[in-house]
């Protein structure tokens, strides 16, 4: 089992910043593409970051320019630095996790895991 944990959520003024944290434990193989993903009240979940293994990022268009994602390989810990917040970044962000691990003598599989999210809540 794999475990994701998200801290650093809490409220901000718009224009403020906030950071957030996802730390994996349990029985971690190899972590791969890490990312995170939001779900603002009446939304789908939508992705807003990725980072792979050796940090190649994506974001989506809303974000761009204002959040960065990075990781902490050593630690098993992926971050989300969310600057010049505004309501819209209102949500509930979720940290996901692919994992490889052997399923055979010689095969591997990629499983997937998520955390239970941290609220993120933007208001004057």
């Amino acid at each position: 089992q794999l475990y994701l944990v998200e801290s650093g959520g809490g409220l901000a003024q718009p224009g403020g910043s906030l950071r957030l944290s996802c730390a994996a434990s349990g029985n971690i193989i190899s972590l791969n593409n890490m990312a995170w993903y939001r779900q603002a009240p009446g939304k789908q979940r939508e992705l807003v970051a990725t980072i792979s293994p050796g940090g190649r990022t994506n974001y989506t268009d809303s974000i761009k320019g204002r959040f960065t994602i990075s990781r902490d390989n050593a630690k098993n810990t992926i971050y989300l630095e969310m600057n010049n917040l505004n309501s819209e970044d209102t949500a509930v962000y979720y940290c996901h996790a692919r994992m490889s691990a052997g399923v055979g003598f010689f095969q591997t599989q990629e499983y997937e895991y998520w955390g239970r999210g941290t609220q993120v809540t933007v208001s004057s």
